[in-house]
């Protein structure tokens, strides 16, 4: 007998094997679950609920799955079906109760539930192996499902799961997940070693947007840690009472209450521990910390990094420091107003209309000597250390450490056009003819009026005349947790 004719024939066993098999409680759950299947509504629903946990993996690996059902789903109505034309089973030995009411009509060959099923699970289990674990069951279900509902042959089956994991590592091709990504910032220095976090001092930012479930996660990981919990205006202050009595100095909160940390840390000569807590965490993320468990893992291995400082300097005024980005121009103004909408409709939303807002406004652009050259300018920007963008995925920083500021001017008009925003509201990640882009250690800038707004990393102060923004090489440490396969 033909090797095909034999592999035809134990499809067709496996199917009446399957059909015929009762299994408690399967004639109830598995119909349901393959109808809640279609169109994809069953991993649409999960993805939300897995990036309504708030974390970034979790939105990541929901993301990821998302794009992976989407190629498999699309191959398969494209390619899949056309390719093989395969009658559906006879429904003879299949339960009535266990049958779908509405048969599907097109070809057997492949099954585009498991399809999807596969792809949806793989692309969450390579953003997430915890993630992966919980809905690789359903996906199982599902799979199983189309055969004991006897709409599809068990190599209909394997088929589609084959190529809709295999759509899932297409898609790692096209956009890397973290793991595949080179760490961020330079090799390991010396920092102490924390079992427990005994010696770690962490002040939290109580009006941070997460901060307090990061904080518990963190007392209960680290008990020998000490917490303390403040409001904005008690920061500043608790953070110089920490450095007194601490071995790190660690804070809780946004990229703002990272900022306030940073200055303590160099007086005091402290490695700095920074638990993400607040709305935009970007530094926390860029050095791989995203949850409570990456900074306890690290401060307890006591692996760290050191990492460059942003630092401006007026002439006669204000200076600070930044870890992310300083700027003047429109960024200020936009970044005040998306923070204002931001708790009621999400950042990026947020982003958007306050940028549609500017488009509206009448503001004038900054005048500004850059370069010995006075002119308007829209937006200058200056990033601590240089931005990347890898395939589709979004902007973020490899190296930390490399003594450079990543500048982007955008060039002034009559009216802040749609174009001149779209390139501010990107900040680091977009090039166009209206916006220059260089990278080099220092900018200097002269000629500020009265009462020019500065922002850096989100928080504001107000200068005039000139000022120099530079890089201090190295000079801070913080804990940083080794790359691993999440």
């Amino acid at each position: 007998m033909p090797l095909r004719t034999r592999l035809i024939a134990l499809d067709h066993r496996l199917f009446d094997t399957v059909a015929s098999r009762h299994w408690p409680g399967g004639d109830r759950v598995l119909p349901r679950l393959s109808r809640s299947a279609n169109h994809g509504l069953l991993w649409f629903g999960l993805a939300a609920g897995i990036a309504a946990t708030r974390t970034p993996r979790a939105r990541r690996a929901a993301l990821r799955g998302t794009a992976s059902l989407s190629l498999a789903s699309a191959t398969i109505n494209t390619l899949g079906k056309r390719s093989v034309r395969r009658a559906r089973p006879m429904l003879d030995g299949v339960p009535l109760m266990r049958q779908l009411k509405r048969q599907p009509i097109t070809t057997s060959f492949p099954s585009g539930h498991s399809a999807s099923a596969a792809a949806f699970a793989t692309g969450v289990a390579l953003e997430s192996r915890g993630w992966g674990a919980a809905v690789a069951p359903v996906a199982g279900a599902v799979a199983l499902s189309r055969v004991y509902t006897g709409v599809h042959f068990p190599s209909d089956v394997l088929a589609g799961a084959a190529l809709g994991a295999g759509a899932a590592f297409a898609v790692r091709g096209l956009v890397p997940t973290r793991n595949l990504l080179p760490p961020p910032g330079r090799p390991n220095t010396d920092a102490p070693a924390l079992p427990g976090g005994e010696g770690l001092v962490v002040v939290v930012n109580s009006a941070a947007a997460r901060a307090p479930g990061p904080a518990q996660a963190l007392r209960e990981a680290l008990p020998l840690a000490e917490v303390v919990e403040c409001g904005p205006a008690d920061l500043a202050a608790e953070l110089e009472k920490a450095a007194e009595r601490a071995r790190v100095l660690g804070v809780c909160g946004g990229d703002g209450s990272a900022n306030a940390a940073v200055a303590v840390a160099l007086r005091h000569r402290l490695p700095l521990a920074v638990l993400p807590g607040g709305t935009l965490n970007h530094f926390a993320y860029d050095i791989g910390v995203e949850e409570p468990r990456d900074l306890c893992r690290a401060v307890e291995a006591g692996d760290a990094v050191s990492v460059d400082v942003g630092r401006f300097r007026a002439d006669s005024g204000p200076q600070g420091y930044f870890l992310n980005s300083f700027s003047l121009g429109v960024y200020p103004e936009l970044v005040r107003l998306r923070d204002r909408w931001a708790h009621h409709v999400g950042g990026r939303a947020a982003a958007v209309l306050a940028a549609a807002r500017l488009v509206r406004s009448d503001r004038q652009p900054l005048n500004a000597e850059v370069g010995g050259r006075k002119r308007g300018l829209w937006l200058i920007f200056a990033g601590n250390c240089t931005y990347h963008r890898l395939g589709f995925a979004p902007g973020r920083r490899l190296d930390l450490a490399d003594g450079l500021l990543d500048i982007r001017i955008v060039h002034g008009g009559r009216r802040p056009g749609a174009r001149l925003l779209a390139a501010a509201l990107a900040g680091p990640l977009m090039r166009s003819p209206a916006q220059a882009a260089v990278h080099q250690p220092t900018l200097r800038v002269d000629g500020l009026e009265p009462g020019t707004v500065v922002s850096h990393d989100g928080e504001e102060t107000v200068t005039e005349g000139g000022l120099t923004v530079d890089k201090l090489p190295g000079a801070l440490t913080v804990y940083r947790p080794l790359p691993s396969v999440h």
